[in-house]
Parts: C-alpha cells; structure tokens; sequence
C-alpha cells in the first residue's frame, strides 16, 4: 500500500518539487494549502486539502482521512521585510499555526516532522562557512518565527516522542529541469528570477544592493542551491528519521555566488543585456552566507547534484519561458 505524507505548504515552490521527488519515491503527497502563496496548478502529484494549517478540525479530518505515515512541513510566510512590518502575522501563521499541526500530530500519533528552517536563524554570521552549531540569533521575526518552531520541535520530542529534521537551508534557486514546476512569487524578492525578469524585458533592472562589501567584488555572497536538491534532502530526511534521532542539518552547496556572478552567469545563459542599478545596503544583510555541508552528507547520504550556477540559472530561465498554457 502507498504511503501518504501530509505537505503543508506543498503548492509553494519548494514545496511542489518535493511532492513530485515523494511521488517519484512511490509515496502519495497529500498538500495542505490555503493558497495565499501556493498555485493549485502546481499540485501534481497528489491530492490537494484547501484550507488553513491552523484549523484544527481540518487537521483532524487530514489525519483521519489519510493517515499519514509522516509530515513535511513547508507553510509559512518568508517574506522578511514584511515580518519587520506585521510581526503579528508571521508570529501567529508560522508559529501559532505550527503548535496546531504539532497537537495534531500527537494526536494521531504520528511522529516524523521535516520542517522547511532556514539559515535566517543564525542572523549575522560570525564564521565565513555556517555549521549548525553556530550560535543563532536571528535579526528579524521571519527568522525568530523559524527558530521559535525549532525549539518546539525539540520540546515535543523530548515530551511526545515525536522526531523531526529541521532542514536550514539557503537561498533556494532553479526550477524542475523537466519544466513541470518552478518559481512563482507575487511579489518575487529572489535575486535570480528578478536578474531573469531584467533579461526578459530590456524596460527593467535589477538593483544591487550594496557595492562596498568586504568580499571579492564587493557584493554580496550567497550559497544558492538548486530546487530539486531541496526537494531530494525532504525526501532523504523523510528517510533518516525512521532510524535516527532528531536533527538540524544545514542544506546549501557550500560555496558561494556574489550578486555580481549571478548577473553575469545570467547574461552568459541567456545571452541578454542585464541593466542594473547601484543601490545602498539593506539593513542586515551580511556579506557572506554560505553553508558547511558536511552534516548533510554524513547524515543523509546528500550531495547536490547543480553545482554550476548557470545549469541553476538555466532551468530558472526555461520555466520563465516556458509556454503559455
């Protein structure tokens, strides 16, 4: 019999590409999404639940229906400078609405969790490559809403039983090679798809932030890691926590692009002129993020497989200009 998995979130972007790598495994991805963020079209690869995480009675209903052999757990909002301004929705969506999927979960006693973390955490980075014993202090409450589920997530192991993998990852870029799902944010914030938009139509630009940082070009360095090998690490975590204990594992390709490379690899893949426009640094923004992968290759048995930006650039490119359906 086909296992289910609940993914909350799963009409997103790093959510519909992990329901289709849980479908490839011969697993059911069950999606929970209210659709604020996510697109139904994305879902593809199981059913989709139309509603709230936070809605208890829904919850109940998910868990009695499918009975699902384990969680992953993508739904919140990521939007940083908006959690600076409404802190309020991100504290009641990212982590009230998490303790209800937990009390359900204990509820029906099912104990396996991945939770989409983020390298937001760690807030200003005191080390050039970020382990996951770096200290975390997170510098705005899209990051604190992150590490606030991650320590309810320990304090319901220790007194549930349930197990969890609290993925940190970075900046997720790059879309389905196969084209059947990729990046669709209203508003977009990510660097690549806004350097791809500039490419697309000669009428934009695309702004860098900051031109005086302490790095070779002096612009910021980002570890930029490939949609898929996201969705591959859920599915391997999936895996882990059948044999293992609880864990927070770093997810980045452990080396870094500055913004300047990205604009460039992005003129060499799509052989366009990129405009851009110089502008001042944004509060907290390090000139270094890249992440030491090394738990995510012993513990999971996880390498990415796009290392090459421009292969990243290039699939982004592709679902950019994919057909109108």
């Amino acid at each position: 019999m086909t296992r289910n998995i609940l993914v909350t979130g799963g009409a997103g972007y790093i959510g519909s590409h992990t329901c289709k790598a849980l479908a490839a495994r011969g697993l059911t991805p069950v999606t929970l999404d209210n659709l604020v963020h996510g697109h139904e079209s994305a879902v593809k690869w199981g059913p989709l639940v139309k509603g709230d995480m936070g809605d208890q009675d829904l919850l109940d209903r998910i868990f009695e229906e499918y009975s699902p052999a384990g969680v992953i757990h993508f739904a919140a909002y990521c939007y940083v400078g908006e959690s600076v301004d409404d802190p309020a929705k991100y504290y009641r969506n990212n982590v009230a609405a998490t303790l209800t999927l937990l009390e359900a979960m204990r509820d029906h006693d099912v104990r396996p969790l991945v939770f989409s973390s983020s390298c937001a955490t760690y807030g200003i980075p005191k080390t050039e490559v970020l382990t996951e014993d770096h200290p975390q202090w997170p510098i705005n409450p899209y990051g604190w809403s992150k590490f606030m589920v991650e320590r309810m997530l320990e304090d319901f192991g220790r007194a549930y039983g349930t197990r969890h993998c609290a993925l940190r990852y970075f900046n997720a870029a790059g879309a389905d090679p196969e084209g059947e799902t990729g990046e669709d944010h209203d508003p977009e914030t990510h660097l690549i798809p806004l350097v791809l938009m500039a490419a697309r139509d000669p009428e934009r630009s695309v702004t860098v932030f900051g031109e005086d940082y302490d790095t070779p070009d002096n612009t910021c360095i980002r570890d930029y890691i490939h949609v898929s090998d996201l969705a591959d690490a859920h599915v391997r975590a999936l895996d882990y926590l059948e044999d293992n204990k609880s864990a927070a594992i770093n997810l980045g390709t452990g080396t870094g692009c500055s913004v300047r490379e990205i604009i460039r690899a992005a003129r060499e893949v799509t052989g366009r002129d990129i405009r851009t426009l110089s502008g001042k640094r944004r509060p907290g923004d390090p000139p270094r993020l890249v992440a030491d992968r090394t738990l995510a290759e012993q513990a999971l048995g996880w390498t990415p497989r796009y290392t090459d930006i421009r292969e990243t650039i290039a699939h982004a490119w592709s679902w950019m200009n994919r057909p109108a359906r």
